[in-house]
């Protein structure tokens, strides 16, 4: 029996990169998959390929920064597949600046969509989980959450997403709810920002390398895979967790170690 065979999955912001490696792993893994993205095209073509992987799956289009459609999203996902066993809180937006320079409005987009539009999909789904027993959530937030990285709205954001991740976690889980929370560190998509960057510098990922343990940034399919862990049964007694998923960025500098520590050292 496959790992999600029972399961009902919905995944924000399944479009593209991070969240349609997801909704691919959790299909392979046995489960019917609902796309929620805001672009419809984007979503469209996931759900086709998750059809070709012989997937029951759904598409719904809603804007998670609006509750209203975040919870007529969720009825419809639910009358197409069934009650929802797994959310995965994946969608996000980051403009990349700096706090000398992010106009306003851009610091409240990436706070409203980042954290309002994640507690926004939790607070619609967690009636319809009290109802049925129980469930998983699992949130994506970021090594940026836990040290400065840039991005500093997109940082803040995201911070609020694990301390969010603990409050469900604490406040629900005799509900039979349980609520992680996984933190990549660069990963090789094809969002906007990392398309910009490479038109700068197509090595961009090359040097990022350096600075990971492992040697190498981030696929998609590699957040997928603990998203699927953390969703499954075989995550029966974890909750209020938050799993660098990060090549080891967040365990050391390497880089400053070998090129500072050690050469003063040899001085």
């Amino acid at each position: 029996m496959s790992r999600h065979s029972g399961t009902v999955a919905l995944v924000t912001g399944a479009g593209h990169g991070i969240g349609r490696a997801i909704a691919l792993q959790l299909a392979r893994e046995g489960a019917a998959v609902t796309v929620a993205e805001i672009n419809e095209d984007w979503g469209r073509e996931t759900v086709e390929l998750l059809k070709a992987a012989g997937a029951r799956t759904h598409f719904v289009k809603a804007d998670i920064t609006n509750f209203a459609e975040v919870e007529a999203a969720f009825a419809d996902a639910t009358a197409a597949l069934g009650p929802i066993s797994l959310l995965v809180n994946n969608a996000a937006f980051t403009d990349a600046g700096n706090l000398a320079d992010i106009a306003l409005d851009g610091w409240h987009k990436e706070i409203d969509v980042n954290l309002n539009g994640t507690y926004h999909c939790i607070r619609a789904i967690l009636p319809l989980m009290r109802a049925q027993g129980g469930g998983a959530i699992v949130n994506i937030s970021s090594v940026n959450a836990t040290r400065y990285f840039g991005n500093p709205s997109y940082s803040a954001a995201k911070a609020g997403i694990i301390s969010l991740t603990q409050s469900v976690a604490s406040e629900f889980g005799r509900d039979g709810i349980r609520c992680n929370a996984v933190c990549p560190g660069s990963v090789r998509t094809d969002n906007i920002t990392w398309t910009t960057r490479q038109q700068k510098d197509p090595q961009v990922f090359q040097k990022l390398a350096r600075w990971y343990p492992l040697g190498r940034v981030a696929e998609p399919e590699d957040i997928a895979n603990a998203v699927a862990f953390l969703g499954s049964d075989q995550a029966g007694y974890i909750t209020g967790a938050v799993l660098p998923v990060d090549g080891g960025l967040l365990a050391g500098m390497n880089v400053m170690i070998d090129e500072f520590i050690l050469e003063s050292r040899n001085d």
